[in-house]
């Protein structure tokens, strides 16, 4: 039997993202993931600029290769409502169209928010698994886990039998690992979806806006169109159950819908799929030795974009986490802040998902077509006893339900002045809904409480959905700024925040340097001067940092804020205390080799 410190099952972007995050620790890890390819459907595109800032963390490499697929921000600012691809809008949203919030936005990290679909992303994420000597990376094996052990399964049958640590269950949302630790999820489904990857070149002329979202009320198809690089296109519509052509036949639907929603037949369909949305947690993210991440671990709607950076998010409050334990001699006690601290912001990002799904009928219900609908109707088909039910009678019904709601579309075809009036009504709802595509307040605002976070000015306060404001208040992640670093060059303060151990962040780091350079630290002490790049932006950093001249900031590896104080440098003694307190028993062995 061999023994190994993680086995990470899954090679999804939380299960990439933690085993390349341990891999900076030197942890060695073995992934598994059941398939020998990327999965080329395309499903999430939405990538944060937090998420960015991690993976540049657990790869530079990796952040360059995604950089090459980012496109550029001036093709991706579009969001229409449309009654087809040829049409014109009902309305849209230009991201752009303020170019003062984007200023504001570009100040809060040296990344923008980005859309690279999946099947462009995942290819690059196992390039860079392959790439790192840290991980063996296993295609096409599969994971069983029984008591301490896990059976790694070969594609050709054979079996290894290893003993880790700890087992990831990165497995996605119908985790096999969750499932057999009789781990459930608790929450409503609020549709099923079908969806279709297809390739359209010229589906929209040169010269002309192409969306990166096109929401469709056509007489014959209701959904969403998410527009890819190279004139790739995924289309996605809610059925009411699998006996539905657009489950059981997806090719001959998808061929079907196709010619009429996007005008044309010069088209050719990669793949199609169906997925269910659902607001889900799981009852815990751990048991024993088994932790869960990202879908695994949590589920919701696609309005938002928080699944795969949720994900992401997962594998970098554990990463550091699982080196303490591993490496430094933390009890295993302290992975279980992992769980305390992600929960809340997951559920905050569960209910923000929701609630844009719903806020979209704000646009829609005028027309009698809604999300609340479609989700009493999924609920009430889910319940009822079909079983003995032909499939053919099952779909003849659900079709003829979906096509009476579809149908409603017609009164905004019609040359009338009532059709205007609708149009008009809806286009109206449409700038409202600009929070489900601009988030950076939860892009960068998310925070955390608990035992290894100062709670002495109480807990961060949730701040806006749309605005984030930057501050060092413990539990929030650290402003970003440019400074100069000990060598004199440019770089952000993300850039030298400690692997291991804290970071204090001071103005004033003379003083602070002398006042911590005599007693003997409980936990790894870094200290970075905020020196600005210029003379002329000094001011504005003290402000950003909130803690005057003289104060300092304290940083945990994840860049998250622990302690902060407006104090100058006599304020240490508070400091150690904080430190013999919250984070004694975080880095014991680092602790007994310096008094050694």
């Amino acid at each position: 039997m061999i023994s190994e410190p993680v086995v990470i099952v899954g090679a999804g972007a939380a299960g990439s993202t933690l085993a390349l995050l341990l891999a900076r620790y030197d942890i060695p890890t073995t992934v598994v993931e059941r398939r020998a390819d990327p999965r080329l459907h395309p499903a999430a595109h939405v990538v944060n600029g937090r998420t960015l800032e991690i993976w540049n963390q657990a790869s530079p490499s990796l952040g360059q290769a995604l950089a090459s697929l980012t496109p550029p921000i001036d093709t991706v600012n579009i969001i229409r409502w449309c009654t087809n691809v040829r049409a014109d809008p009902l309305g849209e949203i230009d991201l752009l169209s303020q170019p003062e919030r984007l200023a504001e936005v570009r100040s809060h990290s040296p990344y923008l928010i980005s859309h690279i679909g999946q099947h462009l992303l995942m290819p690059t994420l196992w390039d860079a698994l392959d790439d790192e000597p840290m991980i063996d990376f296993r295609r096409g094996w599969r994971a069983d886990v029984a008591g301490g052990t896990v059976r790694l399964l070969a594609p050709d049958s054979g079996a290894v039998v290893v003993a880790p640590r700890f087992v990831i269950a990165a497995d996605g949302a119908n985790s096999t690992l969750r499932e057999a630790a009789g781990i459930t999820m608790a929450g409503p489904v609020l549709a099923n979806m079908g969806s279709v990857f297809f390739h359209a070149p010229g589906l929209y002329p040169d010269g002309t806006d192409r969306p990166l979202l096109s929401w469709i009320y056509h007489p014959r198809f209701s959904g969403v169109m998410i527009a890819h690089a190279d004139d790739d296109y995924v289309l996605m519509t809610p059925y009411l159950h699998e006996a539905q052509s657009v489950a059981r036949r997806s090719q001959q639907f998808w061929n079907g819908v196709l010619p009429n929603v996007i005008g044309t037949s010069e088209y050719q369909i990669r793949s199609t799929g169906t997925w269910t949305m659902t607001k889900q947690i799981a009852d815990r993210f751990r048991r024993g030795p088994l932790i869960l991440i990202g879908d695994a671990a949590h589920r919701f709607p696609h309005t938002g974009g928080f699944g795969l950076n949720s994900g992401v998010q997962d594998a970098h409050n554990l990463a550091w986490k699982l080196a303490a334990v591993l490496q430094n001699g933390a009890s295993d006690t302290l992975l279980d802040t992992y769980e305390s601290e992600r929960r809340p912001v997951i559920a905050r990002f569960a209910q923000q998902s929701t609630h844009n799904h719903f806020t979209l009928d704000e646009v829609t219900e005028p027309l009698g077509i809604t999300n609340r609908s479609l989700h009493r109707a999924t609920e009430l088909v889910g319940k009822l006893p079909l079983d003995a039910v032909p499939d053919r009678w099952i779909a003849t019904v659900a079709d003829a339900l979906t096509h009476a709601q579809t149908a409603r579309t017609k009164r905004l075809l019609r040359p009338s002045a009532r059709s205007h009036r609708l149009r008009q009504r809806m286009a109206a709802a449409i700038p409202l809904q600009e929070e489900h595509f601009v988030a950076s307040g939860l892009e960068f605002g998310y925070a955390y409480s608990g035992p290894l976070i100062d709670g002495a000015e109480g807990r961060c306060p949730d701040g806006d959905v749309a605005f984030y404001r930057p501050t060092t208040h413990p539990g929030s992640r650290l402003p970003h700024a440019f400074i100069l670093d000990a060598d004199g060059v440019r770089t952000s303060t993300h850039d030298v925040i400690a692997r291991t151990g804290l970071t204090l962040f001071t103005a004033d780091p003379q003083r602070w340097g002398s006042r911590l350079a005599g007693p003997r630290q409980t936990v790894p002490l870094a200290m970075v001067g905020l020196t600005p790049v210029d003379a002329d932006a000094r001011d504005a950093m003290i402000e950003l940092f909130e803690v005057g001249e003289r104060g300092a900031v304290v940083v945990r590896p994840d860049g998250h804020v622990v302690w902060r104080t407006r104090d100058d440098a006599s304020a240490v003694t508070r400091l150690q205390e904080f430190l013999s307190r919250a984070w004694g028993t975080v880095y014991p062995q680092l602790r007994d080799d310096a008094s050694a």
